[in-house]
């Protein structure tokens, strides 16, 4: 085989490599503290999340996962947590039709155990038992958003 014929060959072979994950962002609020802190109610707690994706350069993507974590007693916030974890990821020479699910699935996959880490430290540092964050079925997530995206363009 020719040098060029190597270099062909592994042009075309599938990448994926995670290149870093980081913490993004985090903010933590305590808006009614000490007071709401003496509280002996059972607070609520509402998580949501979201996954994005992003070019950074070519051939090399940002995917975030963010989670939000507000908790309540009444109307009054006992503390609202917001973190956002990155990963920066090398994907080349995939079909296009596989790009999604990488991006959906595989990379917020990798990154959300990260993203329960530092949700679960920021909330045990601010002086509140840690919300663990439960597992998430990506690939759920992803086949839901593609079918209310398919539901809207109809």
């Amino acid at each position: 085989m020719t040098d060029t014929a190597v270099t062909n060959e592994s042009e075309v072979q599938p990448v994926f490599q995670i290149q870093r994950v980081y913490l993004k962002e985090a903010s933590l609020e305590q808006p009614n503290s000490p007071a709401i802190l003496i509280e002996q109610q059972q607070p609520s707690v509402d998580i949501q999340l979201g996954v994005e994706a992003t070019p950074a350069a070519d051939g090399v993507f940002e995917v975030c996962v963010t989670a939000t974590v507000h908790t309540k007693i009444g109307d009054k916030t006992v503390f609202l947590v917001e973190c956002k974890q990155g990963g920066i990821f090398e994907i080349r020479n995939l079909p296009e039709d596989q790009m999604g699910p990488i991006m959906g699935i595989a990379c917020p996959q990798i990154v959300y155990p990260y993203l329960r880490a530092s949700v679960a430290d920021l909330i045990t540092r601010a002086g509140f038992p840690p919300v663990h964050l439960a597992e998430i079925n990506f690939q759920a997530m992803y086949e839901q958003q593609q079918a209310q995206a398919a539901a809207t363009q109809q």
